[in-house]
């Protein structure tokens, strides 16, 4: 059996790609650093594991808890926006904590225990590939993110390990509602408005669902994408094209 390790799992996409790992069969381990948004997720093939991933010991003592894991998909992250002048170092060390040194320390311990190929998976974001006003901070650490996975992917493609990310534009999750009562409470904007201004950046005119993220996870595990390293997959509805 197939054990799978997702950090920031208890909610969202996270959660969301959990559940459809242990339908298919696989043994899941969701970790966060709240144990109790995970115990609402724990069950048949899915149990749960806390800690922070911007913590080098809590990080190695989850995969020491979790056990050896075939698929580790480096999931936790956090967004803010604010105007450049007024991102302040918290503000700064806090996105690179989470979303790029979280990922370096998950795919480091990750790939430490692998044994006979496995699979490390980033999800990303679009703003990884490009700038993105107002989140300057967000962008560097997803674009750091970018340059860890093509550069370990290098590392490792003669291991049968593959390397690769998922770049979502704006995803139906909590993190995007929270991103439209940002931008009302700043703008005055209704809610309609506000995710409008969201939406219109999709030629889809849409925000993407967590289950196609999941989906293209499920597909970067599988024997099928085995050639594919060091990718970035956008779920973008056309966007960066």
């Amino acid at each position: 059996m197939t054990r799978v390790l997702i950090t920031g799992g208890g909610s969202g996409t996270g959660a969301d790609m959990a559940r459809a790992f242990a339908s298919a069969g696989h043994e899941v381990v969701i970790t966060g650093r709240s144990l109790d948004k995970l115990s609402r997720l724990q069950g048949d093939r899915i149990s749960a594991v806390a800690g922070d991933v911007s913590d080098p010991d809590q990080v190695r003592a989850m995969f020491e808890r979790a056990g050896p894991c075939q698929i580790v998909i480096a999931n936790a992250g956090v967004a803010d926006a604010a105007p450049f002048g007024k991102v302040d170092l918290d503000h700064w060390q806090r996105m690179i904590a989470t979303n790029l040194t979280g990922t370096f320390l998950t795919f480091q311990q990750g790939l430490a225990q692998m044994q006979d190929g496995g699979r490390l998976i980033a999800i990303s974001s679009i703003a990884g590939l490009r700038g993105a006003a107002y989140a300057a901070p967000y962008a560097a650490s997803k674009h750091g993110v970018m340059g860890l996975v093509r550069s370990l992917a290098h590392e490792v493609a003669g291991k049968g390990i593959t390397v690769n990310a998922i770049c979502p534009g704006f995803l139906d999750t909590e993190m995007t509602r929270r991103s439209v009562a940002n931008i009302m409470e700043k703008t005055g904007r209704s809610k309609a408005e506000a995710l409008a201004s969201l939406t219109a950046r999709n030629p889809q005119g849409r925000l993407v669902a967590p289950s196609e993220v999941t989906a293209a996870a499920q597909w970067l595990a599988s024997s099928a994408a085995a050639s594919v390293n060091g990718q970035a997959i956008m779920l973008d509805g056309g966007e960066s094209a």
